[in-house]
């Protein structure tokens, strides 16, 4: 087991707490990390770009003029695509971009990107974090007390209401409960911040 240093909300150091070499002390596999990234972007993409070809597209299937002798090109149809309002050659269809992973592909690559943040010395475990009202300003104070640099992702749990609706309008700053927790959000986000007490739930989750 690793131990790492636990802080206050002004930042001060109030003791350790074990970790599990596990989920937070593991070797890094990047192709595994890359490829649950690649499938979470993905499946966030629609897929619902449509184009119609020329079997699709309104006009007449009539020859537009003879074949011979008009001096003008050869054309079979005025859904042509070389003709305006024609059809689309080889254009996108609906459809959909999901990939799928194994679970213990997906928690590997979980482990993988916990221990890179340990490691780099960007997970930090909060004794407690309270607001005394769900406001931006009180937030974004917290976020400069603990010294966070760059993007920061809070682990809280779902009680933590105050939190949530405090970082809605932080475009650096994001909170989400540990079942929710991906792997694209912990690259993402340069400072991964952890409550204490939802630390055994992640160490749980990804073991």
């Amino acid at each position: 087991m690793a131990s790492i240093e636990v802080r206050d909300q002004s930042n001060k150091s109030v003791g350790a707490v074990e970790v599990s070499e596990g989920v937070f002390g593991s070797q890094p596999h990047g192709a595994l990390v890359h490829s649950a990234v690649v499938m979470q972007l993905a499946s966030l993409r629609q897929g619902t770009a449509s184009t119609k070809g020329r079997s699709e597209v309104s006009g007449t299937g009539k020859k537009p003029w003879r074949q011979k002798h008009t001096g003008r090109a050869r054309a079979g149809s005025n859904r042509s695509p070389v003709w305006r309002h024609g059809g689309t050659v080889f254009g996108p269809q609906p459809r959909k971009y999901r990939s799928a992973m194994s679970k213990k592909m997906y928690r590997k690559a979980m482990q993988s990107a916990l221990s890179s943040k340990m490691a780099a010395g960007e997970l930090l475990v909060l004794a407690d974090l309270s607001l005394p009202e769900p406001k931006t300003k009180l937030m974004a104070k917290a976020v400069k007390q603990l010294g966070a640099t760059g993007p920061v992702l809070f682990v809280v749990g779902r009680d933590h209401d105050a939190v949530f609706r405090a970082t809605r309008n932080l475009a650096q700053v994001k909170a989400v409960p540990p079942e929710e927790l991906t792997v694209y959000d912990v690259l993402r986000y340069q400072t991964l911040v952890v409550l204490k007490d939802e630390l055994p739930n992640v160490q749980e989750l990804w073991a």
